[in-house]
């Protein structure tokens, strides 16, 4: 069983709500941050992040909006921005995660008796 994997599927959202709450973002430039700031760990391909975006889309949790490059060629790119439904649900999720993640480290790393 790949263990990554499994809690990469529960965690999406949550990075990527990160990602885009810090700044407007569009796709290419999710999977790239996703990559830099994980030294490599976290490689997202199309098939896991456009279905998720659309997810986050769908529950009102993010928009996404088509704009006009600034190269002059007509080229639109879709930027994706937190609602405030959005940043709501990432607060609720990051406490719920640093209380599991206090959780685990009591357990893998116990305090010497």
């Amino acid at each position: 069983m790949n263990y990554g994997r499994e809690l990469l599927k529960g965690n999406t959202d949550s990075l990527l709500l990160c990602l885009i709450n810090s700044r407007p973002t569009y796709g290419y430039q999710i999977v790239k941050e996703l990559e830099k700031r994980s030294d490599g760990y976290f490689q997202f391909k199309e098939g896991t992040l456009y279905p998720a975006l659309h997810r986050l889309e769908k529950d009102n949790l993010i928009k996404g909006k088509w704009q006009m490059l600034s190269n002059g060629n007509g080229q639109q790119r879709r930027y994706y921005y937190i609602t405030k439904r959005g940043q709501q649900a990432l607060a609720k999720r990051l406490a719920i995660w640093q209380d599991f993640s206090a959780a685990v480290r009591a357990i893998i790393q116990p305090e010497p008796i």
